[in-house]
């Protein structure tokens, strides 16, 4: 047994005890509230069936935060509220109070210090993404780069609620989308097959971990200048980056062989409308760090589009289900090309090599 003043242990099953740090209000009344409204954007008002009350603060804020900023956000907590934090799924961080004159002196200290205050209601919310190139191993560009930029054009539209609806943005940086489905999501496309480094494969690959990862059994041990190495048969490879964790001489990515695709109409929640996969709508775009500008114009179209024609309530994949595609691309400008008719064809030939997928 640990001491109780010292660390606590990691847990490796499931999520700490929230009611450890739970704003003690919250604690109270866990259970017990009776209603809630919505004053402003970026503040949610909650009351118990006892009469209390608790406001929360939410603040956009980076998925990756150094030292630094983690200890300006918790003197802020300290100053402004009472203590006590939580961060959202999106990343964004939320501060509890049971005053209502705690809450302007928190928004302008928030404020002051560059964190937008927002993202409740109707609004662009804080982009999902995932790690980049900062903890994953297999990305093609900078999640949270592409998150930066998006929401340096999209920062009215996270601090105001004049959408339809929520509108959440996702970004991946590879093809395998860790990041899930979005109303629209921006992921990496890797364009051409691995580029292999036959000299390092024996020295730092376990060949039969990399034949096995590949999802369509389009790579097989070969023998190259006389060296156990790799080869990939490129009419069987769908160029998804799932054999570069294992074995890195297998170079996937590069600025000569990633571009960036935008989807549209994602959704993972079962609210008024079942869950749904966003759909391609422009593909090719240059994977172009540090800002991405021509994603930047693809991304703020879109929302325009939603924003000036939605119906109160309507989220992005069922404005386009009611207005249709064709009127979608005509609306936004985008051209429709044979590579947005999705006819499955040869995929049935291409799965089946899978030990994993047969149909």
């Amino acid at each position: 047994m640990t001491s109780t003043s010292g660390p606590r242990p990691p847990i490796e099953s499931g999520v700490p005890n929230s009611f450890l740090y739970m704003h003690p209000m919250l604690k109270k009344n866990y259970g017990q509230w009776d209603w809630h409204d919505h004053p402003r954007p970026g503040v949610l008002h909650h009351v118990a069936k006892n009469g209390d009350e608790v406001w929360t603060v939410r603040a956009g804020t980076p998925r990756q935060m150094d030292v630094y900023a983690i200890r300006k956000l918790c003197d802020i907590g300290d100053n402004y509220a009472e203590g006590h934090v939580r961060f959202t799924s999106r990343s964004n961080i939320e501060y509890m109070v049971s005053s209502a004159s705690k809450v302007e002196p928190l928004i302008k200290a928030l404020t002051d210090a560059g964190y937008p205050v927002g993202g409740t209601g109707h609004c662009v919310t804080m982009l999902a993404h995932t790690q980049g190139w900062l903890h994953c191993d297999i990305p093609g560009t900078d999640a949270s780069g592409v998150v930066k930029s998006m929401m340096d054009m999209l920062h009215d539209e996270f601090i105001r609620e004049e959408m339809p609806s929520r509108v959440h943005i996702t970004t991946s940086c590879c093809q395998i989308n860790c990041s899930g489905q979005g109303d629209i999501a921006i992921n990496v496309q890797y364009t051409k097959p691995p580029r292999i480094n036959h000299d390092l494969v024996s020295k730092i690959c376990e060949r039969p971990t990399v034949v096995a990862r590949c999802p369509v059994a389009a790579i097989r041990p070969a023998m190259v200048n006389g060296k156990p190495s790799l080869e990939v048969d490129e009419k069987k490879c769908m160029c998804c980056g799932a054999c570069y964790p294992p074995c890195p001489p297998m170079q996937i990515n590069g600025k000569d062989c990633t571009r960036i695709a935008v989807w549209v109409g994602g959704k993972n929640s079962n609210a008024r409308s079942r869950p749904a996969f966003h759909k391609l709508v422009v593909a090719n775009l240059p994977n172009n760090p540090p800002r991405w500008p021509e994603v930047a114009e693809v991304v703020r179209t879109i929302v325009n589009a939603y924003k000036a024609d939605a119906k109160d309530w309507e989220r992005m994949g069922e404005w386009i289900e009611r207005i249709g595609w064709p009127r979608f691309f005509e609306m936004t400008g985008f051209a429709f090309t044979k590579h947005h008719l999705e006819t499955w064809t040869g995929a049935r030939r291409t799965l089946n090599m899978s030990a994993r997928a047969h149909f």
